[in-house]
């Protein structure tokens, strides 16, 4: 049955491609939240055992997954500061590989917007 993936279900989506791309580059699971509007999605650590607060956002067509709310990023980097944690910002675009107006279904193809994690500067202007 194809049907319309629902917001949880294209954020759980941006979140599994993220997460395999942290396991390919060899970061470690602290903590996992995959909870719709809860921050962050993922904290880890490198092999240096540095903390990593990362930010995953699933952008349906035609917004740009490459954009964020600058103003709430500026919190969320308080709160790494104070966790002696970096921050990754990961902007996942998806869309309906046959129709970019209709949403993404279910079991169907769509087409992926990913340039990988950003890097977010979290040290103090």
């Amino acid at each position: 049955m194809t049907r319309i993936l629902n917001k949880q279900e294209l954020h759980n989506l941006a979140m599994n491609i993220v997460g395999e791309e942290l396991q390919k580059n060899g970061y470690e699971f602290l903590a996992v939240n995959s909870q719709l509007g809860r921050h962050p999605q993922f904290v880890c650590i490198d092999e240096k055992n540095q903390r990593y607060f990362v930010i995953v956002r699933a952008v349906s067509y035609p917004d740009n997954p490459h954009n964020y709310d600058m103003v709430w990023m500026e919190s969320f980097k308080k709160h790494a500061r104070e966790q002696n944690a970096k921050v990754f910002y990961a902007g996942v675009g998806l869309r309906n590989a046959d129709d970019p107006t209709q949403p993404v279904l279910l079991n169907e193809k769509y087409l992926l917007e990913y340039a990988g994690l950003q890097t977010i500067e979290s040290s103090l202007n």
